[in-house]
């Protein structure tokens, strides 16, 4: 079903029903004075309830930011449809964005009939006008929860305080342990006998905000950089989506 927006006047309410499927719409719109009721087909309703007033958006879209193969992002868009995010709190992934136009979770996206999008980094001569454009790109989609997945780019002051509270990462390491780039082998280095991963609201400060959820596994004797990551990523893959819906049933 495609998102809409309802504008209502000051001091109403609506209560929007499907009796029929994602096709048809009951809205009922109860204001001060009176009780309006009527049907109406998803494509006709913004253009019928032209009530000046605050937008009530139906739907709570999550947009995803990635910049590779977008394994965290299929993980979370998998566990949307089998844990029923929509049902339970009016949820979807409604698209995914990515810095690089060559990154593989694009056609996986696609796969899953998601709305893709590409804003290309390098076609930017500052990180402030990239992360413009990229605001103006999740905006077309409504976004609720903004999930970065692999995404490969330090975001900007600017960007993080507009989606702040609603702007989530996972990051491979034990945070507050290594935050930045190269985790794995840097907990091998250390001599840790632990490394996992961790989810957590994206702040100004790098890989510094309130985590959500975290997962633990063994450092072994053999590990190198890559067998470490592979043991991560799969336990990424489980938090993730865990922590979003709790993030959701909370705030959604």
């Amino acid at each position: 079903m495609r998102p809409f927006v309802l504008s209502l006047p000051k001091g109403s309410a609506a209560c929007l029903d499907y009796p029929h499927g994602d096709s048809f719409v009951l809205v009922r719109v109860v204001t001060s004075l009176k009780v309006f009721q009527a049907p109406f087909c998803t494509a006709e309703l913004g253009e019928a309830m032209q009530l000046s007033a605050p937008i009530i958006s139906a739907m709570k879209n999550i947009v995803i930011l990635i910049s590779g193969g977008g394994s965290n992002m299929l993980a979370i868009a998998r566990a949307a449809q089998q844990g029923a995010w929509e049902a339970r709190w009016g949820a979807r992934v409604a698209a995914v964005i990515s810095n690089r136009p060559g990154a593989g979770g694009l056609a996986r996206a696609h796969e899953l009939a998601i709305a893709t999008a590409v804003v290309d980094h390098q076609a930017f001569a500052t990180r402030e006008a990239f992360d413009a454009e990229l605001a103006r790109e999740v905006e077309h989609h409504a976004p609720h929860l903004v999930v970065l997945a692999g995404f490969m780019r330090i975001l900007t002051p600017g960007f993080v305080a507009r989606y702040a509270g609603r702007l989530l990462n996972v990051h491979p390491s034990l945070l507050p342990a290594f935050p930045g780039l190269h985790t794995h082998q840097r907990a091998i280095d250390a001599g840790c006998s632990v490394a996992g991963a961790s989810v957590h609201q994206v702040t100004a400060e790098l890989d510094h905000g309130p985590i959500l959820a975290q997962a633990v596994v063994p450092v072994l004797a053999q590990d190198t950089a890559e067998s470490l990551a592979a043991r991560v990523l799969s336990q990424e893959h489980l938090i993730y989506p865990r922590a979003i819906a709790g993030w959701l049933a909370q705030n959604g």
